[in-house]
């Protein structure tokens, strides 16, 4: 049996399949999705979990030892020259553990808290994020938290010992024509026997250019005695019929072992299937509840290097008379960067803390932290290029050879891009974090907007929501943050605690209001609901920087600094709420749908005359139709 290509499936179908794959349950609080309730949950993040002593120690030891490998043993500038990390720096991670950052100590591993395992990324990705970036795809998507997450005893046994040493491993969902929507792949797993045969091609798939082990997501399809569904593989990547046909190459990480890879005929034994068949897809998604924290960490990590770089820089430039920090314009863009940084770093230490006590549901967290982490990391290293002027936009090999500073900010830059891309774009965040966000309203009303329900569904529908509303309405209308006094143990930071609380109901009555008035119609209204997102994440990274703040002054470490830099981040957050509740209402959605009928319909072409098209010949989406490989295999595992 040959799989498709591609696979067409209806809109309806494709809400199915991602619906089924979220976890329907809430066993745990949760911070972020009390917050989109309009309920301010503070006693969930407060006062701030800390770590245990045993973790801290171990955490900080390898954290020491791997700061030394970074400063002489990875060599940034070269990995940028020649696109590739040395197979040397990478038996190096190997040898001091890297690899096994999260995998328990019973095999082999390091087993550090998610809190320590951030801030090691946040310290490799500073040097070079293409090291970041291999060790993140190898624990935090690869084959060890699943396995941690879902596998059996025997895989666990079998594979973890490998992984935390010397195995490098990757996780494969992508295909040509498969995105965000994963009911059109069309990699397949046939039962056969003992043994599944797998007939695909992935793309992007990080780390599979040298990787060991694969996650392998694929469809199998449904029989006698099979269920079927999307399901998880481990695949040893030297298998027999695996070919690794391309290395791509990109705007930045450049030196990512990121590749195609195709799969023909490929064997592999049932015992290696991670949960029962269908289950690909929550797993997947589970995984990447606490995986998804790896990428905002390190954004923290460059947020820093961006504010020491800025630091320096505008001190030591002048410009009629006095350092260009002493100018408004270039210093709040250097306050910008200060206050983003350390709430930035609020949201990932806390969330990290949170996973590690386990004791909430952080999957609203994580995403709220990738995206708010990505976008604001973006906007630092931009703010950067322009503090630095032409030197932004120059080479740190050209700044260097003409005998000043090799600063890579302009690498760091295109570096940067990818994570409003990477595991999972900023638009299907925002719709992935709107969805649990509305899911206590779909819950009790949900069947009311439903057009193939029955008119006795919608009634009993009708029922629980009139119970439901009854008694959460009236909660929005006056809450603690319209009493003044109230959090006053914060000090000054209590006035934005109080508008987290107003605007939190605030944001729940609007999210109401706009399911009333749009019903079925609310999935569409996708600007809406990013705006509804970022409201949400702002209010997280407000609490968040609050929290932190407050926690360093108890602590004595910098507390009143901490709280100077709390507070300018939270009157620049505030601002920004404001007008994003401007727009909720007062925007372009409509008009924009508009003219975009009228560009896909060719009403515009003639505002693309005049110009010449550099692209090369070819079709849009790679042909992935099933077969033997046709290009050379460049897949290249490093042996220490």
């Amino acid at each position: 049996m040959t799989a498709p290509s591609t696979r067409n499936v209806s809109e309806r179908e494709a809400r199915q399949v991602a619906e089924a794959a979220r976890e329907q349950d809430w066993r745990k609080p949760s911070f972020a999705k009390e917050l989109f309730l309009g309920r301010f949950r503070l006693d969930l993040i407060h006062p701030h979990p800390t770590p245990a002593a045993e973790a801290v120690e171990r955490g900080e030891e390898f954290l020491a030892k791997l700061r030394d490998f970074c400063e002489t043993k990875i060599d940034g500038a070269r990995i940028e020259r020649e696109a590739q990390i040395p197979d040397e720096t990478i038996a190096g991670l190997k040898e001091i553990g890297a690899l096994g950052m999260k995998i328990d100590t019973k095999y082999g591993g390091l087993g550090l808290t998610q809190v320590y395992y951030n801030k090691a990324l946040s310290l490799v990705g500073s040097v070079n994020p293409a090291v970041g970036a291999l060790l993140s795809a190898h624990q935090s998507i690869g084959v060890p938290q699943p396995l941690k997450l879902f596998g059996t005893q025997e895989q666990k046994d079998q594979f973890l010992p490998r992984l935390a040493r010397t195995d490098i491993s990757a996780f494969l969902l992508t295909e040509p024509d498969v995105g965000s929507d994963p009911a059109r792949l069309a990699t397949m797993a046939v039962p056969d026997g003992d043994e599944y045969v797998l007939d695909g091609v992935k793309l992007w798939t990080t780390n599979g250019v040298v990787a060991d082990l694969l996650v392998v997501m694929a469809r199998v399809p449904k029989s006698e005695g099979h269920k079927g569904g999307i399901t998880a593989f481990v695949v040893e990547a030297g298998s027999e019929g695996i070919t690794v046909e391309n290395r791509n190459a990109f705007m930045g990480l450049r030196g990512i072992e990121n590749g195609v890879t195709r799969f023909h005929q490929v064997r592999v034994p049932a015992a290696n299937r991670i949960g029962p068949e269908g289950a690909g897809l929550k797993i997947a998604l589970t995984t990447l509840n606490t995986g998804r924290l790896s990428l905002p960490a390190m954004c923290v990590g460059v947020g820093k290097w961006c504010l020491k770089i800025a630091r320096e820089w505008s001190a030591a430039r002048e410009q009629w008379g006095k350092p260009v920090a002493k100018h408004e314009a270039v210093g709040g863009k250097v306050s910008f960067i200060a206050a983003t940084t350390f709430a930035l770093e609020a949201v990932v230490d806390l969330s990290s803390q949170m996973a590690d006590e386990d004791r909430n549901d952080i999957r609203i967290e994580a995403a709220l932290a990738k995206l708010y982490g990505s976008e604001m990391g973006w906007l630092m290293a931009d703010e950067l290029v322009q503090i630095r002027g032409g030197r932004g936009f120059e080479t740190a090999e050209s700044l260097a050879a003409r005998g000043e500073r090799a600063v890579p900010a302009e690498q760091v830059l295109r570096d940067m891009r990818i994570n409003r891309i990477f595991e999972g774009s900023t638009e299907i965040m925002h719709l992935l974090i709107a969805r649990e966000a509305v899911d206590a309203h779909l819950s009790v009303a949900g069947d009311l907007i439903d057009p193939e329900k029955s008119l006795g569904d919608k009634g009993k529908a009708a029922a629980r929501a009139g119970g439901f509303y009854a008694r959460w309405l009236p909660k929005l209308v006056a809450g603690p943050g319209q009493v003044p006094g109230t959090y006053a143990e914060f000090g000054e930071l209590a006035t934005h605690l109080r508008f987290v609380e107003r605007t939190s109901r605030k944001l729940a009555r609007s999210t109401f209001y706009a399911m009333s008035r749009w019903q079925g119609r609310m999935e569409t209204k996708q600007g809406f609901l990013g705006r509804i997102v970022d409201i949400g994440a702002e209010l997280f990274a407000m609490s968040a920087a609050c929290v932190r703040a407050e926690h360093l002054l108890a602590t004595g470490a910098h507390g009143r600094e901490a709280h100077q830099l709390a507070d300018v981040f939270c009157r620049q957050a505030r601002i920004r709420v404001e007008e994003l509740f401007a727009r909720l209402w007062t925007n372009t959605d409509e008009l924009d749908r508009k003219v975009v009928a009228g560009v896909l319909t060719g009403t515009y072409t003639w505002l693309e005359e005049g110009v010449i098209d550099p692209s090369g010949d070819g079709p849009w989406i790679a042909d992935a139709t099933p077969g033997p490989a046709r290009r050379e295999n460049v897949h290249r595992p490093i042996r220490s």
